[in-house]
């Protein structure tokens, strides 16, 4: 690989920063697929952008040039790749085929000895699970399962930390047909009722409570409630995490983690996969709620099996040798990626905990003693690491890493530089990109191509994405909404309980009828790099974490002296984010500190820390349109320094004075952001 030191802490956007040598793109995950192209399809191809135009304008050819290079395994043949339009579309109809059962072919052919997962946490040393054991494990808890009634279709609902435990859950309960949902144990009682009462799982894995930042949080108050909310729940899987001997808080019959996979060894030819038609659900994700109750999203196991196949092993180059590591709750789509690289045959690295704790370097420490070749984290990580100071390079020998990826967030130039300078001077850098609805990348890393200071490589094989404008013309160097004009496999299958897709189709497809409009701002360059810029709608974006203020809304709905509110989160330079809670309190109330730290109280213990705004401002009122829905994008944009005019039209407003409070605050945020900039 050939280097281009970075001899300054910023640079400007686009800089080269890197350029593969010929022996890493040749020997590229990226590469082998085009020379399998060239040998079984007679396809050749004279760079990416053209091989991307290939993967768009011919669909069925593409993805079923990838159903022969994965060598899916599948009870019957199919009898059409693609069928119908979005957001309708079907894919490979006829099919039977099962997830789980294609993570754990590799199994077949790995040593006895041979890593699939690698985990620690404030509360556990590091360990592994070799691949043996994960087949193992998995096969005896599906089993359990079966046991207990469940069968395909049926809903089967996590509160687990990032543990192994999570993932040999997933992977029973996908196994055998069952539809897998998780939420992470930081999340309050009625966060998780409110995604779990929509789909009313049958068995509930869930654990005691979790370790952050050297504290234990005991979630069994939480659980109790969650329990009798949920009368669909007939069976708790029980995980004493904190406490060896916590007892469940529930009535129901419970079942030890231990006991669950403690029973008779299946062995592999005598356990039987549920292989399962091309609109059969393999998991439910959950929206962060922005308006109404969070959206449960629907995947396919086709569908989600051929695209984390193309992304693990295309866009993040992994390989049997691989060992990736991303940071992550079991609450975000970043862990069904993360447990996803299985499919590829790499190795995975689990962490449960703070990521600066007790060492604000820990994660690079991790990264060093797993030796991980695949790093992945926020831009928000990085920034953090720039603002204390650490340069990893200097404490821990980090020659394993082949690949650093960002994803959450817009990564900065300056985060680009810093890892540059302060990580390993020659490593492919990679920022990615896409969201919970495909649990996958839209934009990311293309391994043939150099890395310029901020920008996404290029646009991901198989997705049809564009800048568009308001009126839907297409935009090149220019900011634009983020559209997706063709279908993919890892579209939603459906929102759960959504007759008639209904919402599904209000959620993406009311913009720009027969489009996808996915809620972001991107900008493509002529080489068909990216840059994303934050959402376009009224999802929240914090720490990496998408945030739905409508979760915020309900919770403040509960707090008598709370008349009304309204939460925006802007991004800031540097990679961070600002966000405010702005509230109309009850009659001859005033802000003061009694009452913002009950707000961020209640925020914390019933939705999570992450929820919990940077600063709360009393306002006379909260502006609504016409048709009664709170202004939160023409305020976001206010904030952002757009003119007021052209954000928030007043006839279009309910009560027009409202929005007066916030032109006035916009613009002092907007003169502390430009001498932030400055």
């Amino acid at each position: 690989m050939s280097v281009l030191p970075v001899a300054r802490p910023f640079v400007e956007e686009g800089q080269l920063l890197w350029t593969p040598s010929a022996a890493f793109s040749e020997s590229s995950q990226l590469r082998a697929f085009e020379r399998w192209l060239s040998a079984r399809r007679d396809l050749r191809f004279a760079d990416f952008d053209a091989l991307w135009r290939w993967s768009v304008t011919q669909p069925e050819a593409f993805w079923g040039a990838l159903w022969d290079y994965f060598e899916i395994e599948s009870a019957a043949p199919y009898t059409s790749v693609l069928s119908g339009e979005m957001p309708r579309a079907r894919w490979f109809t006829g099919c039977r085929l099962n997830y789980a059962e294609h993570v754990l072919r590799h199994e077949r052919r790995a040593a006895p000895d041979e890593v699939a997962i690698v985990h620690q946490s404030e509360l556990r040393e590091r360990a592994v699970v070799t691949w043996p054991e994960l087949g193992a494990a998995v096969r005896v808890l599906a089993t359990r399962l079966r046991a207990l009634g469940v069968v395909a279709g049926d809903r089967v609902a996590s509160y687990l930390p990032n543990t192994p435990e999570a993932a040999i859950a997933m992977l029973a309960t996908t196994a055998i047909g069952a539809i897998w949902s998780s939420a992470a144990p930081e999340f309050g009682a009625r966060t998780v009722l409110d995604r779990y009462a929509q789909i009313e799982p049958k068995v509930l894995f869930a654990a005691d409570g979790y370790r952050f930042a050297g504290k234990s949080f005991d979630r069994t108050s939480e659980l109790r409630t969650i329990v009798d909310g949920l009368p669909s729940v007939q069976n708790v899987i029980w995980l004493p995490y904190l406490n060896d001997a916590a007892p469940a808080p529930t009535t129901l019959p419970v079942t030890l983690w231990a006991d669950a996979i403690g029973g008779p060894a299946v062995p592999r030819e005598d356990f039987a996969y549920e292989r399962v038609g091309e609109d059969h659900p393999l998991w439910i994700l959950f929206s962060s709620g922005t308006t109404g109750l969070p959206k449960a999203i629907v995947h396919s196991h086709v569908g989600i099996t051929l695209e984390l196949l193309k992304s693990t092993i295309f866009n993040v180059n992994l390989r049997p040798s691989s060992r990736l590591f991303f940071y992550s709750t079991t609450g975000w789509m970043m862990w069904n990626t993360l447990v996803s690289g299985l499919l590829a045959g790499a190795s995975i690295v689990m962490y449960d905990g703070h990521p600066a704790y007790p060492e604000p370097d820990l994660l690079w420490k991790l990264a060093h003693e797993a030796e991980v070749t695949v790093f992945g984290t926020s831009p928000t990580f990085i920034a953090q690491m720039q603002k204390t100071g650490i340069v990893p390079k200097e404490r821990f020998e980090l020659g394993a890493i082949e690949t650093i990826f960002l994803a959450g967030s817009p990564a900065t130039p300056e985060s680009f530089a810093w890892i540059y300078e302060n990580v390993k001077s020659d490593l492919w850098l990679t920022s990615q990109s896409g969201g919970t609805d495909f649990c996958s990348g839209l934009v990311g890393s293309v391994a043939t191509q150099p890395v310029y200071a901020g920008e996404i490589q290029g646009r991901c094989l198989g997705m049809d994405v564009h800048a568009w404008s308001d009126s839907g013309a297409e935009l090149i160097g220019e900011v634009g909404e983020l559209v997706v004009t063709s279908p993919c496999p890892s579209m939603p299958l459906s929102f759960w309980n959504d007759p008639g897709d209904e919402r599904y189709r209000d959620s993406y497809f009311s913009t720009y009828p027969g489009v996808w409009r996915h809620g972001d701002f991107i900008k493509f360059n002529g080489r068909g790099g990216a840059y994303v810029y934050g959402r376009s709608d009224a999802t929240l974006n914090r720490f990496g974490v998408r945030i739905g203020s409508a979760e915020i809304y309900r919770c403040l709905e509960r707090l008598d002296e709370v008349a009304d509110s309204l939460i925006v989160c802007i991004e800031t330079p540097g990679g961070g984010f600002y966000m405010p809670l702005f509230v109309k309190l009850a009659p001859g109330l005033a802000l003061d500190p009694a009452i913002t730290d009950r707000i961020a109280r209640r925020l914390r213990t019933d939705c999570s820390p992450r929820h919990v705004p940077d600063e709360i401002h009393q306002v006379p009122d909260i502006p609504y349109t016409l048709s009664a829905k709170k202004m939160e994008i023409p305020v976001r944009r206010i904030l952002q320094g757009f003119p007021p005019d052209r954000v928030a039209g007043r006839d279009t407003m309910r009560n027009p004075d409202a929005i007066d409070w916030f032109v006035a605050f916009g613009a002092i945020v907007a003169e502390k952001v430009g001498a932030a900039r400055a």
